[in-house]
C-alpha cells in the first residue's frame, strides 16, 4: 500500500508543511537494485581517534564509514569514538552508513567490558538521531572472526531497513569441506544451492524466494494447498518449485525432506498466522492454532531435517521472528509468545555442538512494521503509528527481509550464527 505521507513529505510544500508542523520528515530509502547495487560515494574506513581528511571541492559526500573501536578497553577510550565520528554525522551522505566495529566484551576484564558495552548504547542512540535514512550498526568480532559478507551487506542499499543493530560475528565453524560449486562467490551468493522458503505463496515469504533465486539458489516454494494458485504464480516466476503442504501435517517433515532428495542448503522458516484477542477473549483453538503453525511446526520439520541429514553440511537455517517477539503487543499473547521461541529455538540450536560441528548456521529475522496486505488492512491511524515510529519514519517492504535472510543465507556468511537481527528501521517499540 502507498506510504502517501512519504510522498509528501519529500515534495516542497510537503517539507514546508511538515516542518512548519514539526512532524516526521522521513527519506525516501535507497534500496538494492540491479541498476543502484552500490552506495553512492566514498567509503572512510577510520580507527578510533583518526579524522578523516577534508573533502576536496566537487568530491561527492562520504556514502559509508567503518570506524575500528575494537581496541576501546577502557571509557577513556570511548573520546576516541566521538572524536572520529563527531566530524562527519552531518557530512555523510542521505541513506548513508555507519558501521562501528567492537570487540565481545569480556568478562575476565571489566573495563574492557564496560567500554565496550558502551559502544551498544553509543550507537543505538545515534541511530535514532543521525536522520535522513541513515542507518547505524555495531559488528562485534570475535577473534578469526569472518566478517566480510556482514560488511558487504551493511555497506551496500540491501540494508536499507536495518538499524541500531548489534551482530556479533564469529569465525566460520564445521568440516573444510568444499563449499558448493559456485556458492559464496564475490558477492556471497547462493549459486547452485538449494532453498526451501515456507509461506511463500506471498508477501514477505515470495520476496524472500525472489531474492534467493535472483542469488542463485533453486527454490522449493511450500505454502498451504489452499493458497496454490499464488503458490504456483510465485514459484514459475523465480523458476522454482512449488510445494503446496500444511508445514502442521503429521507427514510435513518427511515430505518436504521427499522433495529435496539431494539435500537442502537453504532453510527458510516464514510461514506464520495471527489470530489476535486479548488472552481475556483468547480461545484455546486460536492459541493452539498460532503456537503450533509459527512454532511447534518449526521445530518438528527442523528436527527431523537435521536428524536425517536432509540439512547439508554448513547449511543454512533462517527463522522469523518479530518485534512482537521482543517487546509484546496487545492483543498477541499467543503470536509474540510463538515469536520469542523462534528467537530462543535459534539461539540455542546454534550453540548446540552438532550443529556447529557440520557448520550449519542458524539465525533469525525479527520485522517490524512491513508494507504487506496484512497491514494494509490495519486501521489508518494504527498504521500510520506503525509506519513513524521508527527513526526511519516509515514502514518496510518485505524486500528488506528478503535482503536480510539472504545475507544470513549467503555461503559467505559462516561467521553469522545465532544472532537475532530486527529488520524494524530501529523502532521504538523494545529494545
Amino acid at each position: 500500500m502507498a506510504d502517501r505521507y512519504l510522498r509528501l513529505s519529500g515534495t516542497a510544500p510537503g517539507r514546508f508543511l511538515t516542518r512548519r508542523l514539526g512532524l516526521p520528515q522521513p527519506t525516501a530509502l535507497r534500496r538494492w537494485s540491479a541498476t543502484t547495487p552500490e552506495l553512492d560515494g566514498p567509503v572512510l574506513r577510520l580507527a578510533a581517534g583518526e579524522t578523516a581528511p577534508p573533502s576536496a571541492p566537487g568530491e561527492p559526500a562520504p556514502a559509508a564509514v567503518v570506524l575500528d573501536a575494537t581496541g576501546v578497553t577502557d571509557p577513556a577510550g570511548l573520546r576516541a569514538v566521538r572524536d572520529s565520528l563527531h566530524p562527519l554525522v552531518r557530512s555523510l551522505a542521505a541513506c548513508g552508513r555507519v558501521v562501528v566495529l567492537g570487540s565481545p566484551p569480556d568478562p575476565a576484564d571489566v573495563h574492557q567490558a564496560a567500554a565496550q558495552q558502551a559502544l551498544e548504547g553509543f550507537v543505538r542512540s545515534l541511530g535514532k538521531e543521525i536522520g535522513r535514512g541513515r542507518t547505524v550498526q555495531l559488528v562485534r568480532l570475535a577473534p578469526g572472526a569472518e566478517a566480510g559478507s556482514t560488511l558487504e551487506f551493511l555497506l551496500s542499499p540491501k540494508s536499507a531497513y536495518v538499524s541500531g543493530q548489534v551482530i556479533e560475528v564469529g569465525p566460520r565453524t564445521g568440516p573444510a569441506a568444499v563449499e558448493p560449486e559456485g556458492a559464496g562467490g564475490a558477492d556471497g551468493a547462493a549459486a547452485t544451492r538449494t532453498a526451501l522458503v515456507t509461506g511463500a505463496a506471498r508477501g514477505i515469504g515470495a520476496a524472500v524466494a525472489a531474492t534467493l533465486a535472483r542469488d542463485g539458489a533453486h527454490v522449493v516454494c511450500l505454502d498451504v494447498p489452499q493458497a496454490g494458485e499464488a503458490l504456483t504464480e510465485t514459484a514459475t516466476r523465480i523458476g522454482g518449485t512449488a510445494l503446496p503442504l500444511d508445514i502442521t501435517a503429521p507427514d510435513a517433515a518427511e515430505r518436504i525432506a521427499a522433495a529435496v532428495p539431494g539435500g537442502l542448503d537453504i532453510l527458510v522458516h516464514n510461514a506464520g498466522i495471527t489470530r489476535d484477542r486479548k488472552l481475556a477473549n483468547m480461545t484455546a483453538e486460536g492459541w493452539d492454532a498460532v503456537i503450533e503453525v509459527n512454532l511447534a511446526g518449526v521445530l518438528r520439520v527442523t528436527d527431523h531435517l537435521l536428524k536425517t541429514g536432509a540439512v547439508r553440511p554448513h547449511g543454512r537455517i533462517v527463522g522469523t521472528a518479530s518485534i512482537a517477539g521482543i517487546a509484546g503487543n496487545v492483543g498477541q499473547t499467543n503470536y509474540a509468545a510463538s515469536k520469542a521461541g523462534i528467537i530462543g529455538f535459534v539461539r540455542a540450536l546454534a550453540a548446540s555442538a552438532e550443529v556447529r560441528e557440520r557448520g550449519i548456521t542458524v539465525n533469525a529475522v525479527a520485522p517490524g512494521f512491513i508494507e504487506t496486505r496484512m497491514t494494509a488492512a490495519v486501521p489508518l491511524v494504527i498504521r500510520e503509528a506503525g509506519r513513524r515510529m521508527n527513526s526511519l519514519g516509515q514502514g518496510g517492504l518485505p524486500q528488506d527481509v528478503a535482503e536480510t535472510v539472504a545475507w544470513f543465507a549467503a555461503a559467505a556468511s559462516g561467521g553469522v550464527t545465532g544472532q537475532v537481527v530486527r529488520v524494524c528501521g530501529q523502532s521504538l517499540l523494545g529494545a
